[in-house]
């Protein structure tokens, strides 16, 4: 079956997608009864050498994000992965030089079909009297053996828009354009790589891949790569990827060497991820750091795509610093990237983390009676909650991501890691200001950072008195806290209703005399008889709102650890 794709129609996408583009960038004009998108100050060029580029849509933001100033001066659009017309090419060529330029320059993708559309643009405009040249540009690094055909254009393409924008900017001839052109286009190479393919709007998917099975060498257009290789880290994939590009018996490899300086594009080809991107990226930097590969500039984004296809595409191009300049020269090109003139290789990328507040010594010494029983009282909890870690997530199963015996199982860990690098603090302000660090950094989720509000808040009335009064008052501070930023309440049915049926006991403990156990005892009880409660509870915060049926069967996950938690404090101190 065919892809779905929000489209209008088939047969007229590419046009919608050309005019969306000139819609929302006052820096562009479409030519009229063309699909042709050229530079609105287009009478502004007088005396310089314009620059055309093109070739079948699907390739967004290539080629028409970058028209403007330093880069191309117009884009001539075919349908779908099908090269532009003719005439259209010619229309785009007679409109600069009818604005005043002194020469045009056609930059062309290595393929069968620009190549003969473009060519014969060229010589039908060549005929009028227009000067005219043009630069076939063939990145592809996938074949070890040169074919007839010659490298595929691919990616690299847009390097070559930049640095013939920039000379063309800076009132470079036509001719010595060309021939810097073509010098940069050798030191260039490009190979991609897709976890699967794409699909023309209308059409099936172009090629199939296994599920541990990932496409090598592949083209822009949805055309299979060189081979197929099992699906593997993305540490390993970008490895293949350079051994490939560099490897000194590919008859297409770029000649990086050690020392070399180079600027490296991580392309999207339209589906992959942002964080797969990310880490794409970040495994290309160490790679080629690792072999003296000096990275002057990373380019990281979308710049020429197949549709929506999950892969990218490698560049790497040799640089000195005069092609330097050019790259990084100004562009009110829309989708080049806002890259700082500064090299990657030899930038300090990380700072040291601010040292942790000095804190108060603590009054009672580690290890004595207070300490322990505070390690008792962990203990119990810890292994409480591991014991709940499947009921809690069964629970959650039913209105949530079915993680939270999970996220509770991974506090109870991390505590007990804790626990073994010596005795807790004796001071509960420090142990409860403690515990909040710990969760935030190893429990994740909501419940992490609830937790924390909970234990930080808590935390500073007991810091003058630890008395029953001053323990209520901890309470009160940490519901308080995980209401203002949480935005539950009491009834939402959340880890809030256990803990607020608690509180409300505990409010007791403010009256003299009051006991330490009765009160908690009964707040406990009264913690359980809320959890129970929630399943009866319309979810008004957290992922359970977000279920279209309004009540659920089973009780709120997180109240159930919440009531959980106190029972095992409870069960401690009465031991």
């Amino acid at each position: 079956m065919t892809s779905k794709k929000l489209v209008n129609s088939v047969a007229g996408c590419a046009d919608d997608a050309l005019a969306g583009l000139v819609a929302c960038n006052p820096n562009l004009q479409l030519l009229e009864g063309h699909r042709v998108a050229l530079r609105s100050d287009l009478d502004s060029l007088k005396g310089q050498v314009a620059l055309l580029s093109g070739g079948g849509s699907g390739h967004e933001p290539a080629h028409a994000g970058f028209i403007g100033k330093g880069m191309l001066t117009g884009v001539i659009a075919g349908a779908v992965f099908t090269s532009p017309a003719v005439g259209s090419i010619l229309a785009a060529i007679r409109a600069v030089a009818q604005a005043g330029t002194v020469g045009t320059l056609l930059i062309v993708k290595n393929y069968t079909g620009d190549r003969l559309n473009f060519g014969l643009a060229r010589e039908q405009a060549r005929a009028e009297g227009i000067p005219v040249e043009m630069v076939v540009i063939g990145d592809d690094s996938a074949f070890t053996v040169l074919k007839k055909a010659g490298r595929r254009g691919l990616c690299g393409t847009v390097l070559i828009h930049k640095v013939a924008g920039a000379l063309a900017e800076a009132g470079v001839g036509l001719e010595e354009i060309t021939k810097q052109v073509n010098v940069v286009a050798k030191a260039m190479g490009t190979l991609g790589v897709s976890l699967s393919s794409c699909s023309v709007p209308g059409s099936k998917p172009t090629f199939e891949l296994s599920a541990d099975e990932v496409e090598l060498g592949l083209g822009i257009h949805g055309e299979a790569g060189v081979r197929r290789v099992k699906m593997a880290t993305a540490d390993e994939i970008v490895k293949l990827m350079l051994d490939h590009m560099t490897n000194t018996t590919n008859a297409s490899h770029v000649p990086v060497q050690p020392g070399s300086s180079v600027v490296m594009m991580v392309n999207n080809l339209g589906g992959l991820s942002f964080l797969e991107l990310g880490i794409i990226a970040d495994a290309a930097v160490r790679s080629l750091e690792s072999h003296g590969v000096k990275i002057a500039r990373a380019l990281v984004g979308t710049f020429m795509s197949a549709l929506e296809m999950p892969g990218i595409s490698l560049t790497l191009l040799l640089v000195d610093e005069p092609l330097l300049k050019l790259i990084d020269a100004e562009t009110t090109a829309a989708a080049w990237p806002n890259v700082a003139a500064v090299s990657i290789t030899g930038r300090k990328r990380s700072r040291v983390a601010p040292a942790q507040p000095q804190e108060a010594p603590d009054s009672t010494a580690a290890g004595g009676s207070a300490s322990k029983r505070m390690a008792l009282v962990l203990e119990r909890v810890c292994s409480t909650l591991l014991g709940l870690e499947e009921h809690l997530n069964a629970l959650d199963r039913a209105a949530g991501d079915g993680d939270c015996g999970t996220t509770h199982s991974r506090a109870a860990r991390a505590i007990r890691e804790w626990l073994k690098e010596g005795p807790p603090p004796a001071s509960p302000a420090q142990l409860l200001s403690k515990l909040s660090v710990l969760l935030l950094e190893k429990m994740g989720g909501s419940s992490g950072a609830l937790y924390g509000l909970f234990l930080t808040a808590a935390a500073q009335p007991l810091k003058a008195k630890t008395s029953l009064p001053a323990w209520s008052a901890a309470m009160d501070a940490g519901l308080e806290a995980m209401q203002k930023y949480g935005k539950a309440a009491p009834g939402d049915r959340t880890m809030l209703d256990s803990l607020w049926a608690a509180g409300q006991e505990l409010q007791a403990w403010k009256s003299p005399g009051a006991d330490l156990l009765q009160v908690l005892t009964k707040a406990v009880k009264s913690a359980e008889a809320a959890a129970e409660a929630t399943k009866n509870m319309e979810a008004g915060a957290g992922r359970a709102s977000y279920i279209s049926s309004a009540r659920l069967e089973q009780p709120d996950p997180g109240a159930v650890a919440a009531a959980a938690i106190l029972r095992a404090i409870l069960e401690v101190l009465q031991s």
